[in-house]
């Protein structure tokens, strides 16, 4: 009996035309982006001189994110994803130059400035659940995981860079930082032009009112097992880190830290996550998804429980720095898992549906922290957060629906075969 043929390893990521043009051309988005956040506050601060100005930008982008979150992804997977990409691309462009060329004018004002963030806001709210359904088409089902890891350096990386270029850009010319991002969405643009890969299936069914639409994806995000146990990881993870990290901001300042010293400790806290993005495609093959995830819910919550009664302020720092290091990791592996079982016509409104619930807890945490530290102290409120983080080991380790993860190569196996059979149907009802 003759051997059966094996099956061709997918194309290294490095190597993959696609994921390459994809990738670079999110880098440049996102150092842009890093860089023109900074940018809009010191703007503000310089036309208006006040703080509460510069706050309302931020806040009105994070509202609009807020608002469109869930109809952005219903939208998403309706349209034609590249067309979206690129839209949203040429739309940021257009609106950053546009707020550039009134700075050299001297036209600028808070109100054209909040129309711009606004703006810029409402095209990432769409670009992200369409990049994010790109990405399955692009990269082979079992290499998701890896190229998730790759995605979070590359976040983790324009994070590190992307303030720190914002303010010396913004030092030669207030119009830079903006001209800079103009540029970096317009390099995106260009990249997304030169993917030759369709980016989702054929679409034939009707389409749906846009609030069913919506709680289709909702209801299957809740029916999965799998996504089910995410939500509450992901509210309580990401809860946990943004308290953290506000709490050591203000009990830096309250030790009498300068705030370059407060600046260099989250900075090293942040090169923490740059590391744990670089190990992460290291661990991803080797460390079943379920297991990593465990392991790195019990060992944050360790480290953020000894830095409660840590007795040096930049042991603290250190602390939460290797905490930083594991969260690429479970990134990767849930992000990955969840592109890889969700299907194609779902994956614009699962994604933005998962993420407005992950972030439900992230606004209450500085003011859980606030409280804590001005009744008992910064050590309790690290506790607080580190009880949070207790919360969510205990989950996962519990959970059916993490602990029913299958290998990526199993599920992609799956898909080829699912292909094949349809192939055959197709050409059954031809011949």
């Amino acid at each position: 009996m003759a051997d059966q043929p094996q099956p061709k390893a997918p194309i290294p990521l490095h190597k993959n035309r696609d994921f390459r043009n994809l990738w670079i051309g999110q880098a440049f988005s996102e150092l842009g982006s890093g860089a023109s956040a900074l940018a809009y506050t010191l703007l503000v601060l310089a036309i208006t001189g006040s703080p509460i100005q510069a706050g309302l930008v931020g806040s009105f982008a994070l509202a609009t994110r807020t608002v469109l979150g869930l109809p952005a992804g219903a939208l998403v997977d309706r349209w034609n994803r590249k067309t979206v990409m690129l839209a949203c691309e040429a739309v940021r462009v257009l609106a950053l130059a546009a707020l550039a060329v009134a700075i050299l004018t001297g036209k600028a004002s808070v109100q054209l400035i909040l129309v711009i963030a606004t703006i810029e806001s409402g095209a990432a709210v769409l670009f992200g659940p369409a990049h994010t359904a790109a990405l399955r088409h692009i990269v082979p089902t079992e290499q998701l995981g890896v190229a998730s890891a790759r995605n979070e350096a590359r976040s983790y990386a324009a994070q590190l860079a992307g303030p720190p270029l914002g303010g010396a850009l913004f030092s030669v010319g207030r119009a830079i930082p903006f001209l800079a991002d103009a540029i970096s969405y317009l390099i995106s643009l260009l990249a997304i032009v030169r993917i030759r890969t369709t980016l989702q299936e054929e679409r034939t069914e009707a389409h749906e009112k846009i609030r069913t639409s919506i709680w289709q994806g909702m209801r299957f995000l809740w029916n999965e097992p799998f996504l089910r146990a995410t939500l509450y990881l992901g509210a309580l993870l990401n809860g946990a880190f943004t308290g953290v990290m506000f709490v050591l901001v203000v009990v830096l300042e309250q030790r009498g830290v300068p705030a370059a010293g407060i600046g260099a400790a989250q900075s090293a806290i942040l090169v923490g996550g740059f590391v744990g993005s670089l190990i992460a495609p290291w661990l991803q093959p080797r460390v079943r998804t379920p297991v990593l995830i465990v392991a790195i819910c019990w060992l944050a919550t360790g480290l953020v429980a000894a830095a409660a009664f840590a007795p040096g302020t930049y042991t603290v720092a250190g602390l939460l720095a290797l905490v930083i290091v594991a969260a690429p990791s479970i990134n990767a592996g849930l992000f990955g898992y969840q592109v890889a079982i969700t299907p194609d016509a779902m994956q614009g409104r699962v994604d933005s549906a998962g993420n407005l619930v992950a972030q439900t807890l992230s606004p209450f945490a500085p003011l859980v922290g606030g409280l804590v530290v001005a009744r008992w102290g910064g050590g309790w409120a690290m506790a607080v957060f580190a009880a949070m983080l207790g919360i969510a080991a205990v989950i996962a380790t519990t959970s059916r629906g993490i602990w029913s993860m299958r290998p990526l190569e199993d599920l992609a196996a799956e898909r080829d075969a699912e292909r094949d059979r349809e192939r055959v149907a197709d050409v059954d009802g031809t011949g």
